[in-house]
């Protein structure tokens, strides 16, 4: 282990105190024995030794020495003393290690010159080593690596490999899933499904939304388009979905299947909802008539196959949500609480971090789509309305809102098969671009965490909620991670087609065109120009306001709805309705706080009380086991040679589990005594607000 000296500000520059010379470090062959655990069609692209690992949970004061080692797939640290901590944890994960880094789930690299921090762009290192490196990672853990002992050779090549892999572009082809697939046989990547569980509807086939709309009451409404098969019409549209009766064949085919109301859910009463492409930024007039004449009759026969007192709600989304652009800036914002590099930093941040929280604006992006979801949930339960969200590719908010909708009302959606089915049918299905809003082809800047915000309404819902779901926050939380670990085929491609003609084996079909995020309108209206909201809200407003409701016309009335509801004992097998008021919001913790170590509950959180549980579980198990094991010894002699193991080291626990472990205890700094208050803190102008103060 090394040890730097006193003095680790940030002001005075860190000197290296060894346990052992650096040339008996290089003397030990401990380096050369540790070897990255690889995945089949993972190869090792570069690696240096003697590289210094500095804890975080030792404010940087003190590190491990190991090898620092760059594959096709993940960044791994290894180090003795670190693998026998690994060997000690009976639950970890089988993918990614404590120290391993997908090559994508990195966000920022930095070196350091001289206490300077300055980023590393591919071709930069030239030069000069830095004396440490850098990693800002997606799930917000920071790792800090020393590169003093390493040879200058090796450093050169680690950083010039980590940041070439990390950080150019790249194409479909050379994501790891693909050499990972072929290594491995051709393996179809799934979910994993424990035995005798419901199995997750794939949404593949005909019988599969068949038995979806049969489930929720809507056969007789709706039917299973089946002519999209082979990707023939729309390489933007699964092969099978589902849309009302009146919809024919030809007007699929005539319009490519834009404009048309697709089948989300039905409602027991009949009502059911449905999501279509807004008005396409037409050319010229003439096709912008036709296609206003092709959204009013689709629309209209929609209303018109219902009774006189069944009416439609046309929800615009982009009239009442943020924007892209707006969830991205916002999402920036915010991750930065949580990208604290050590303990002093965290500390001073502390200070002011419910202001920075509130400035970020990421809890009302969150509040806003659970208000619009309970808006929509009224309107399905209460007023027995058909609602049609609208957006103009139909696959970023329309997957989010419809989603939510969904769990709020229907409680298989709140078990893990159903939960997972639903994000197959609204998500993958849905055609959302996961390899452009994550960014994995490092195209562009424009990573759109759409599908994160998912999981954070989801998160609100479960902790407001806890006994309607069958998952926990770990769920979720592993969920977000799987975004950026390039591996699991849900969370790869922009669409069914692209997937199709990509991933595996035996289908070949057309690529779809895929305009990249980047490229579409970043006014401020959003997903319309400006022109063609104000076509759609006074066009539909006119022509169709017999049976139609638009979202200007609809009077925010669900507040009577929701205190109806909350008056009465929650039914976790029913209605859910969520608290979007602004107290009931929290951070969720486990995600963006788990990695610091000053946050953290030594022994414990909630999600320890669970791994409990299981502990008991198994001993009662094992005192079973044992009890008929002695019966069977009284007719046979026989004696049993099993010993009761703990599930794990309860004493190694944290509210860190099942990600990480806490190995030291870390302090906060101590804050300067004196009487001159002006003296300690500076000017009196920066001292915090009472109502920042002890955020955590």
């Amino acid at each position: 282990m090394l040890s730097l000296g006193s003095g680790g500000g940030k002001t005075a520059k860190p000197s290296f105190v060894s346990y052992v010379s650096p040339e008996e470090i290089k003397k030990e062959n401990v380096n050369d024995e540790l070897k990255a655990q690889l995945l089949p069609g993972e190869i090792v692209i570069c690696e240096a030794n003697t590289v210094v690992k500095f804890s975080r949970e030792d404010s940087l004061q003190r590190g491990f020495y190991g090898k620092l080692v760059c594959t096709n797939f993940k960044i791994s640290f290894l180090s003795a003393e670190q693998l026998l901590d690994e060997m000690e944890q009976s639950y970890r994960n089988k993918l990614m290690g404590e120290n391993d880094i997908s090559l994508h789930c990195v966000d920022q690299i930095f070196g350091v010159y001289d206490d300077k921090k300055k980023p590393l762009l591919p071709g930069a290192v030239k030069n000069k080593i830095p004396e440490k490196l850098l990693l800002y990672c997606k799930d917000f853990r920071v790792f800090h690596f020393g590169l003093r002992y390493t040879k200058e050779e090796d450093a050169r090549r680690l950083i010039q490999g980590i940041v070439h892999h990390c950080l150019n572009p790249t194409s479909l082809k050379c994501l790891f899933a693909f050499p990972y697939v072929g290594a491995a046989g051709g393996l179809k990547v799934g979910p994993i499904r424990i035995e005798d569980d419901p199995p997750t509807v794939m949404f593949e086939s005909k019988n599969d939304w068949r038995g979806e709309l049969d489930r929720t009451g809507g056969l007789l409404t709706y039917r299973i388009i089946s002519i999209n098969e082979n990707y023939k019409i729309s390489t933007r549209l699964p092969q099978f979905f589902a849309v009302p009766l009146s919809v024919t064949d030809d007007d699929i085919k005539k319009y490519k299947g834009k404009g048309i109301p697709l089948w989300c859910w039905s409602h027991p009463s009949g009502c059911a909802l449905l999501k279509m492409t807004a008005l396409p930024e037409a050319a010229d007039d003439s096709t912008s008539q036709m296609d206003k004449g092709w959204i009013e009759r689709q629309l209209q026969i929609l209303g018109e196959t219902h009774s006189v007192n069944y009416m439609v709600r046309t929800e615009i989304l982009s009239a009442t949500l943020p924007t892209l652009q707006e969830i991205q800036a916002s999402y920036s914002r915010f991750k930065q609480l949580f990208l604290t590099e050590n303990a002093s930093e965290f500390w001073e941040t502390d200070i002011k971090w419910l202001s920075a929280l509130e400035s970020s604006n990421w809890l009302e992006v969150i509040r806003q789509c659970l208000k619009k979801a309970l808006d929509i949930v009224e309107c399905l339960e209460h007023k027995n309305t058909t609602v049609v969200l609208m957006e103009e590719n139909c696959c970023d908010l329309c997957c989010l809102i419809a989603s939510l909708v969904q769990v709020i009302i229907d409680p298989h959606f709140r078990t893990i098969s159903g939960f997972q089915s639903l994000i197959q049918k609204e998500w993958v299905m849905g055609c959302y671009c996961f390899l452009d809003r994550c960014n994995l082809l490092r195209n562009n800047d424009k990573e759109v965490p759409v599908f994160l915000l998912f999981l954070e309404c989801m998160w609100q819902l479960l902790q407001q909620h806890p006994p309607a779901f069958e998952f926990t926050e770990t769920y979720l939380t592993i969920l977000s991670d799987s975004m950026y670990i390039p591996i699991f085929s849900t969370f790869l491609f922009n669409s069914p087609c692209q997937r199709d003609n990509n991933q595996m084996p035996q289908r070949q079909m057309s690529l779809p065109s895929s305009p990249s995020y980047h490229n579409r309108s970043s006014s401020k209206k959003g997903f319309f120009r400006e022109e063609t909201d104000h076509l759609i809200k006074t066009f539909l407003g006119k022509k169709i306001s017999r049976w139609t409701l638009t979202s200007e016309d609809h009077s925010v009335n669900y507040k009577q709805f929701y205190e109806n509801w909350r008056s009465k004992p929650v039914d976790h097998h029913g209605l859910l309705l969520p608290l979007y008021d602004g107290p009931a919001l929290k951070v969720w913790g486990q995600r963006y706080l788990r990695w610091i170590p000053e946050v953290q509950i030594p022994g414990g959180g909630s999600t320890t009380t669970v791994n409990k549980i299981y502990e008991i579980i198994d001993e009662i198990n094992t005192l079973q086991t044992e009890v008929s094991q002695r019966v069977l010894k009284r007719h046979t002699s026989s004696r049993s040679g099993e010993v009761f193991t703990p599930f794990h080291q309860a004493s190694r626990l944290s509210s860190t589990f099942p990600f990480g472990t806490i190995r030291r205890q870390s302090i906060k700094p101590r804050i300067p005594v004196s009487t001159n208050l002006s003296m300690s803190f500076g000017s009196m102008e920066n001292l915090p607000d009472e109502e920042d103060l002890g955020v955590l």
